[in-house]
């Protein structure tokens, strides 16, 4: 069942947001080589709670971290660890904060000093792709408009498309209905309507759209091991057309030229 938000629903899911894009924007203080990924996970486990905020993918079926890592061919789900983070790695880092009783989404995959031409080109391309899903998020379009927005604009581009993942409902709960997937057709799946709220989420490979499911049950990772990237916003329908609740703008701040 998809449940539409009350203005004051929204408003709480705001206040979320507002702490968990202040949480992406102090991870990028971070990143950088030489850091490790249990690094970035006790800092983003400190500010969640110094904001007053609960990191909603901790203990979530047993997950065992603030904040799924996704670095290079990892495509959702990693674990923190001690891999330290290398020149040329990008990281995506997937975080969900509950505050008030709602919930917020949002991934921003980041480069790890001089970075390859060609792995930038995909971060800029799945991140682009984000925008073009959210542009027809609209009261009166379809869920389907999303899914072909983004497709589309990846594999006319050469990339492919991750198919078991997708995006989803989101506010009580970090995962509600609907299912957001990155592929499909224009003018099928549910009408989007005022008060829905979703979390939108392309999930790009350079290489092939498979993957595999390693030995711990959750992380993803491309079965080619070619690079991955992954943006996410979460965004309501107010008024007619999305509001995007996350913002970039705290990363983009700190990372300044680097900012992709």
């Amino acid at each position: 069942m998809i449940y539409l938000k009350t203005p004051e629903d929204i408003a709480h899911m705001r206040n979320a947001a507002v702490v968990l894009s202040n949480t992406l924007g102090e991870l990028a203080k971070w990143v950088a080589p030489g850091v490790t990924t249990n690094k970035l996970e006790t800092i983003a486990r400190e500010f969640i709670h110094d904001n007053g905020a609960k990191a909603s993918c901790l203990g979530y079926a047993g997950f065992p971290a603030a904040v799924c890592y996704e670095v290079n061919e990892i495509v959702v789900h990693g674990f923190p660890s001690n891999y330290t983070l290398r020149d040329g790695d990008i990281i995506g880092t997937d975080v969900v904060v509950e505050l008030e009783g709602f919930n917020a989404d949002m991934c921003y995959t980041f480069p790890v000093g001089e970075v390859a031409p060609e792995v930038m080109a995909l971060c800029r391309t799945a991140k682009e792709s984000l925008y073009k899903g959210i542009e027809v998020c609209r009261a009166g379009n379809r869920l389907g408009d999303i899914s072909s927005a983004i497709q589309t604009y990846c594999e006319q581009r050469g990339y492919s498309i991750v198919r078991e993942m997708c995006g989803h409902g989101i506010g009580r709960k970090m995962h509600e209905d609907p299912e957001v997937p990155n592929f499909g057709h224009r003018g099928t799946g549910p009408l989007l309507r005022n008060g829905m709220c979703l979390a939108i989420e392309p999930m790009v490979n350079l290489g092939s759209k498979n993957v595999v499911i390693e030995r711990d049950g959750w992380t993803c990772r491309t079965r080619d091991r070619k690079p991955s990237a992954h943006y996410e916003h979460t965004v309501a329908i107010v008024d007619g057309t999305a509001e995007i609740l996350t913002s970039y703008l705290p990363i983009a701040e700190v990372l300044q030229d680097r900012f992709i």
